[in-house]
């Protein structure tokens, strides 16, 4: 799926083979739940991005046009995720697939995946905003390491854990006391490491990333953080547009928003353009952000 450096970084190649989902029988595939951005729990991105994967263990000669996923409970990272596909359609254009995510027993995630053969048609997309360019901006690393002091003891190690994803926010926020801020945000992501990998794994690696940064934009008018201990918050839904092939191993922009934020629950959008301005993808999230009530 991939033909990356010859001498990859370990963080690097655990993430490529975290999404290298293995067959186990017809339409039954197994990923690891370990790795990828946290050690508590499964990043909603790691199993978005190996559904994916194993959709397309079932659709060798299109490629994803749409996904449409539900996070139904957490994910234990101590234990494989089971991933069951189910051909729902192949028609002449279009091919449909479901697939469950299965974790003792239960389902984890469920999501829908359509799949387009290549047409002609009229083209237009939004232009990419105006922002700063990468290479002058810190990364998250470094960022994380300015910050680090600030957090408990008990949490600096996996804060400061290398992550495969090279972020580099446009204008990032204190981890800690966040300033109320505009919803909309900016982000330029890549990871080096997907230079030679198949489109079919550079959706992947870019559905994985999607989820990155997006459910946060609820919690940027609000001077919220998940470090603040002030709000419970999940991923409940992620649907994802490809509009083109990614080259992920080149800077890509993330321009998120949230128009709206009520009942316990918060929308974000966003759009991942190339570094040529070029629309590759467009999210939508809705995330639980319910108040966490003080204890008495």
């Amino acid at each position: 799926l991939c033909k990356g450096p010859q001498h990859m970084s370990e963080t690097h190649q655990t993430l490529l083979d975290l999404l290298a989902v293995e067959p186990l029988e017809v339409d039954l595939f197994r990923g690891s739940g370990q790795g990828g951005e946290t050690s508590t729990r499964i990043f909603g991105g790691q199993v978005i991005g190996q559904a994916l994967a194993a959709a397309y263990g079932t659709v060798p000669d299109r490629l994803c046009h749409s996904l449409h996923a539900y996070f139904i409970r957490p994910g234990d990272p101590e234990i494989p995720v089971i991933y069951q596909v189910d051909r729902a359609r192949d028609g002449g254009s279009f091919t449909t697939r479901r697939v469950v995510a299965i974790q003792h027993g239960k389902q984890i995630l469920n999501m829908s995946a359509s799949f387009h053969n290549p047409e002609d048609g009229w083209e237009h997309y939004h232009p990419m905003p105006d922002v700063e360019g990468p290479e002058n901006i810190k990364d998250r690393t470094e960022l994380r390491a300015e910050h680090v002091d600030k957090l408990p003891e008990k949490h600096r190690e996996d804060f400061l854990r290398p992550r495969p994803i090279d972020v580099r926010e446009i204008a990032p926020r204190d981890f800690l006391e966040p300033e109320p801020a505009d919803d909309r945000n900016h982000l330029w992501f890549r990871m080096k490491e997907a230079a030679g990998c198949t489109p079919q794994m550079q959706h992947c690696l870019l559905a994985y990333a999607s989820d990155m940064n997006l459910l946060g934009s609820s919690l940027r008018p609000h001077g919220l953080t998940w470090f603040k201990g002030e709000v419970m918050s999940a991923s409940l839904d992620h649907a994802m547009w490809f509009h083109g092939i990614p080259q992920f191993q080149d800077w890509h922009l993330y321009t998120m928003d949230s128009p709206w934020a009520g009942g316990g629950r918060g929308f974000n959008r966003g759009a991942i353009y190339d570094r040529a301005g070029t629309l590759i993808a467009s999210t939508a999230q809705e995330g639980l952000v319910r108040p966490i009530k003080p204890r008495t």
